[in-house]
């Protein structure tokens, strides 16, 4: 029970963050990237290493912008940001 309260309450702060202005999703953004591995592990030992996969691949999908430009970062590049985040 309490880890589905977890999934929803992660899904729906997921949603809120998704629908404020660009340059107002950074913080709470950066948050929920750091909380959702803690979840998904969660889900990986609490239900079935599958549905810890399922997460996981759901995680990739939403936030693949953000991965891919820590990716860049992290190999050396130097990624560009939206215009609108550049200031």
């Amino acid at each position: 029970m309490i880890l589905a309260l977890a999934c929803i309450g992660w899904v729906f702060a997921a949603t809120l963050v998704a629908m404020l202005p660009m340059r107002r999703q950074y913080i709470p953004g950066i948050a929920l990237l750091i909380a959702a591995p803690v979840l998904i592990l969660w889900i990986g030992i609490s239900v079935a290493w599958w549905a810890g996969a399922l997460a996981l691949a759901a995680f990739v999908s939403m936030f693949r912008n953000p991965l891919r430009y820590f990716w860049a970062k992290a190999r050396g590049q130097n990624p560009q940001l939206p215009p609108e985040l550049r200031s």
